[in-house]
């Protein structure tokens, strides 16, 4: 038997941490990835009861010079100091039109605080209360990844008739990407719109990163088939894709999706109808083309909110997105029912990241006058993502 009592000797592997080990340890950042390190300095215990009162205090004492948006997913403990509340396009272009604010502080995740900085003046600055509020769906797709995707499709003979379409939830890197190839960016209210414009200038769409968002965009509202959209995986040699595929496809879909609303299911659709007679299921169309189907409606978070205000009282509702806004609509509308259209909770983790500890922690710092966690596009992806980003703006 083995004796468990002495320690064995320690054996030098010479075994380097490699970027990834640290980036979970928090201790370094990957510039590819919308995933960040922890704040640095101390931030205020969760448990401080003084939380909302040195948040308040904090954002007196900057006055003016803080802008705060908060995202429709947020806690509600941090919505409540947001100047305005919206979806991630609606507040970058928010912070656009507040060009007297010198500070921004994006409550949202890193992409969100991209697009901000991208769209506000160089004397502005934009800050993120946690580095580590990042989105899954962005960093499904890397900067690397896509150019070796447009070589695949170079190679195949097909990439001149491509035109990239990616969904506002990328990264800078990947806007600047459809930037340089003469794209455009999207949001859930827009995509119809923006894939109509696509194709009037080629015969094909590079659809990034979202899956769903493109598949049920393509079939549902332009009339496409299922047959008419591959999936480009990014982890299989020519995206597991051959060149005939690729010639034949109208929508070429990069693997990537909402870890949130690719949870929902039919199951969960015939789950809820079941339970609740007479309910009208409405999703985000993040969400699976079979669970979109299901659906009575699909729309943006933005769709969702003004949906629900128009509704009648005693009206039933199923609600596929994240949490924190079916929760905060239904207790805006306590003459409907409202439910959460799966039975298991499902918050967006890294938007959930910035919480009231690390909004104080920022707002305080500012206050005393040390800017933290900037988030600073650099200027040659700023460039081009920008013109991306005012190809939608000049969508018809």
């Amino acid at each position: 038997m083995r004796d468990v009592t002495t320690a064995p000797t320690p054996v030098d592997l010479d075994v380097q941490p490699t970027p990834l080990a640290l980036l979970l340890l928090g201790r370094e950042a990957d510039p590819r990835s919308e995933r960040g390190v922890e704040c640095p300095g101390d931030l205020p215990a969760p448990s401080d009861p003084d939380l909302v009162a040195r948040a308040r205090a904090a954002k007196e004492r900057l006055g003016d010079r803080v802008f705060v948006l908060g995202h429709h997913y947020q806690r509600d403990e941090v919505i409540q100091f947001a100047d305005v509340t919206g979806d991630s396009f609606k507040l970058a272009r928010d912070a656009a039109n507040r060009p007297d604010a010198e500070f921004i502080v994006f409550c949202g995740v890193h992409f969100m605080a991209e697009s901000a900085d991208i769209l506000t003046s160089d004397d502005q600055a934009v800050v993120l209360p946690d580095l580590a509020a990042g989105c899954s769906m962005a960093d499904m797709a890397t900067a690397e990844q896509v150019a070796e995707c447009w070589d695949v499709l170079t190679e195949a003979g097909v990439a001149d008739a491509v035109v990239p379409v990616s969904y506002m939830n990328s990264s800078a890197d990947i806007k600047a990407f459809t930037g340089r190839h003469g794209g455009t960016i999207c949001t859930s209210s827009n995509a119809e719109r923006a894939l109509n414009w696509a194709f009037q200038q080629g015969e094909k769409v590079l659809f990034l990163p979202d899956q769903h968002l493109g598949r049920n965009t393509a079939v549902r509202d332009l009339g496409m088939s299922l047959e008419d959209c591959v999936l480009y995986n990014p982890h299989k040699p020519n995206g597991g894709l051959t060149v005939e595929q690729l010639r034949d496809a109208k929508m070429i879909l990069w693997r990537g999706h909402c870890s949130v609303h690719g949870r929902f299911s039919p199951e969960s659709v015939e789950d809820v109808r079941a339970r609740i007679p007479g309910v009208r299921v409405l999703v985000h169309p993040e969400c699976k083309y079979e669970v979109v189907e299901a659906a009575d409606e699909v729309g943006s978070t933005e769709y969702i909110i003004k949906a629900l205000d128009a509704a009648p009282a005693g009206s039933k509702w199923a609600i596929g997105t994240e949490l924190n806004l079916v929760r905060r609509v239904a207790a805006a509308h306590p003459d409907k029912e409202i439910v959460f259209l799966d039975k298991t909770v499902c918050f967006c983790s890294t938007m959930n990241r910035i919480d009231l500890p690390h909004l104080v922690w920022t707002l305080e710092s500012l206050a005393d006058g040390k800017l933290v966690n900037r988030i600073d596009v650099d200027s040659e992806t700023e460039k081009f993502a920008k013109q991306a980003l005012e190809q939608m703006l000049a969508l018809p």
